[in-house]
């Protein structure tokens, strides 16, 4: 297994620059109203992406000057939203934005046993991580074993379950300090991320695909190659909007995700030009052979075999050219028989 890559704080590349500010502005002013539950995760999440990937500086960082001072009374009269308001406190010192609330709100938490409110070992896990990052310990016996052992089923994640899947992505989030350490986890967690990759490909489900990449790297492991291009291509194909056209849902975090994958290996978080203002970001959407080979497994009922060899020539024939594309992409991983075994439920 690879050596888990040891991420350096590092200068922003200048590529995109310029178009990073204005990514900062719109997540920061534009988007949502800030303070909103939504701004609150999506501002969290496009920090921690530029901590992580040593994008962000001062200057940059700069319109969320009124945001960060507010923080401490912030966490008073919302603490259920603790995490996120402390998240985003340690990210912006920690990119060198002037200001010592971190520290202050770290001890509030821990005071007041926040922590101690999550009924999830996963949100457990982040609020003990959080903590560390301003020297403050959180007791939990047994919590990085419970977290490991979930990630050693891998039947689990060979079957489509999104919320299984992001949770194995988020605990080797956590357990790695997004990249610093090596996670401690078993040759049996690989094979967790590599079956929950596959469910994501065939699904064409972008935005976990490049959770899981990011994640077998953070793991010390190989990523697959044509996964990458594979998200390359989605990137590529992804519609920057702005001002009127950019109001609605849309698909924001699948491309956030998709550039942090990229710029875990020095590119820039965002390329080309972008407009002052609002941005909406569209990806095309999950349209994979997923659904279709599950409903034609269904159907075959005790016809079922855990032979790939077998069962291909009776599958194919259901999924049109575009489907058959994909499913040769997800067959040519190594590992994919052994995948196709627990999928198939036979």
């Amino acid at each position: 297994m690879a050596e888990v890559i040891q991420l350096a704080s590092r200068p922003r590349p200048q590529a995109g620059a310029a178009a990073l500010a204005a990514l900062v502005t719109a997540f920061c002013d534009e988007r949502r109203a800030p303070g909103d539950v939504f701004w609150l995760k999506e501002n969290a999440e496009l920090l921690n992406v530029l901590e992580s990937t040593g994008q962000g500086d001062c200057d940059l960082l700069a319109p969320y000057r009124p945001f960060y001072d507010s923080l401490p009374e912030r966490l008073k009269f919302f603490p259920q939203y603790y995490r996120f308001l402390l998240s985003i406190a340690l990210d912006l010192e920690d990119m060198g934005l002037p200001g010592d609330h971190a520290a202050r709100m770290a001890e509030t938490v821990a005071r007041q046993g926040l922590a101690q409110a999550e009924l999830s070992d996963l949100q457990r896990a982040e609020a003990r991580r959080l903590l560390a990052r301003r020297g403050l310990a959180v007791a939990d016996v047994g919590l990085t074993d419970r977290l490991r052992a979930f990630t050693q089923r891998s039947a689990t994640f060979a079957l489509p379950n999104r919320k299984a899947a992001y949770e194995l992505t988020h605990i080797v989030f956590y357990l790695s300090e997004y990249g610093r350490r090596d996670p401690g986890l078993g040759r049996q967690a690989i094979t967790s991320l590599r079956y929950a990759g596959l469910v994501a490909l065939l699904e064409h489900n972008s935005d976990l695909l490049a959770e899981i990449c990011i994640a077998l790297r953070f793991a010390g492991a190989d990523v697959p190659k044509a996964w990458q291009a594979w998200l390359r291509g989605r990137l590529g194909a992804a519609r920057l909007t702005s001002g009127a056209q950019a109001a609605g849902p849309d698909s924001y975090h699948d491309w956030l995700m998709g550039r942090w994958m990229l710029a875990l290996d020095g590119a820039a978080l965002c390329e080309g030009s972008l407009r002052a203002g609002s941005i909406a970001f569209h990806m095309p959407p999950p349209d994979g052979p997923l659904r279709a080979l599950s409903e034609k497994l269904l159907t075959l009922g005790e016809a079922r075999s855990a032979d790939w060899a077998r069962m291909r020539p009776q599958l194919l024939p259901a999924l049109g050219a575009s489907a058959q594309s994909t499913l040769a992409l997800a067959e040519a991983a190594p590992w994919f028989d052994a995948f196709f075994a627990q999928f198939v439920r036979a």
